[in-house]
């Protein structure tokens, strides 16, 4: 039985307004004097409030090619990894030492040797550790991340596992883009790292448990979210047609995987959902037929911080264990989905 014993995040420190950042893309993202009215509505439209940045705002104009955005990636990556995993081990009362497995997940930027090699040794983890650095899940990547880390101490009950999400969103924006999709990402997406630290059963720590986890690839929808990798880095494909996705999928996936666990919606009093934006969070709430104020977690979080990728349902869920302590024995579900098309879902009770 896995439990996860602590959440942390952390972020660079570099934070902006909403209407600054709108300004940066226009430089950035449009023609010399060009038409920004689409781009205005974009940021205006996604609900969010501030973001943080890998780099000061007046280094993004200047940033150029894929190479030099992927060295900012893992310097500011590896920063913020030791931070948040550092953090995370203290809240749980365990020293690094302990650490028998660390997986890494990021979708924004590359490193060989990855991240959580050259954390390593800064954290004090052991030579023996079990690394897994995971590319390419993208937003679904926090929810399948802590699904992966409870496949594995189901097997290791006596061992402790650290899930680490970096995404620096920030450094993946095209240059001289202005297609939809490009501004779409320059509105919503932010920078942030988060941490989970969870035991196995035999470990006898605190914590809501993993009760189940289920993955759902969606047919066909692999243009839906992504990148096409390109000489100038990572250009996002993002469909119009996710919320439908959502709308079309989701339910069935939820109330099937509850109902096999004798669980119903109206039982589930956390709902930790990912940020993907604010029509997909409105398909999420209208399908699901949730509760006002089901997601108020993951709403303030959009408008914080924006949508972190894979981080942000970590987020959301570091939040909930701070904010909401649920009752003993009630149920919450974590909700993320992300290139594939797919989604994630982790059933945990506390």
């Amino acid at each position: 039985m896995t439990r996860i014993a602590a959440v942390r995040c952390a972020f660079p420190p570099h934070r902006y307004a909403q209407s600054e950042l709108t300004d940066m893309a226009a430089r950035v993202c449009l023609p010399e004097n060009g038409d920004r009215r689409l781009l205005d509505r974009l940021h205006r439209s996604a609900r969010v409030d501030y973001r943080n940045l890998a780099l000061p705002i007046e280094r993004y104009e200047k940033l150029n090619g894929f190479g030099a955005a992927n060295d900012a990636f893992v310097s500011v990556a590896v920063d913020l990894g030791l931070e948040s995993v550092k953090a995370a081990l203290d809240a749980a009362g365990l020293e690094p030492t302990e650490v028998d497995l660390i997986m890494f997940t990021s979708v924004t930027g590359i490193a060989a040797p990855s991240i959580d090699a050259r954390l390593a040794a800064a954290l004090g983890l052991r030579p023996d550790v079990k690394r897994v650095p995971v590319f390419g899940l993208g937003c679904v990547a926090g929810a399948a991340g802590i699904a992966r880390v409870h496949d594995y101490l189901r097997g290791w009950p006596e061992h402790v596992a650290v899930l680490l999400s970096v995404e620096l969103c920030s450094l993946t924006v095209q240059r001289g883009d202005s297609s939809p999709a490009n501004l779409v990402a320059s509105a919503l997406f932010g920078d942030g790292a988060a941490a989970v630290v969870a035991c196995g059963g035999g470990r006898g720590t605190a914590g809501p448990t993993v009760v189940a986890t289920r993955s759902h690839l969606y047919p066909g929808s692999e243009h839906v979210m992504g990148w096409r990798v390109r000489d100038t880095g990572f250009q996002v494909m993002l469909d119009a047609s996710v919320p439908e996705v959502v709308r079309r999928y989701l339910p069935g996936d939820v109330h099937g995987f509850l109902a096999e666990y004798g669980v119903t919606a109206e039982e589930v009093t956390a709902w930790v959902c990912h940020p993907g934006g604010p029509k997909v969070l409105e398909a999420v709430s209208d399908v699901l037929s949730l509760p006002a104020g089901a997601l108020d977690v993951t709403w303030r979080s959009l408008a914080a911080n924006g949508n972190l990728s894979s981080a942000s349902v970590l987020h959301v869920l570091g939040d909930t264990l701070a904010t909401r302590r649920p009752e003993p024995g009630t149920w919450g579900l974590i909700i993320a989905m992300g290139p594939g098309f797919c989604s994630e879902l982790v059933l945990i009770r506390w």
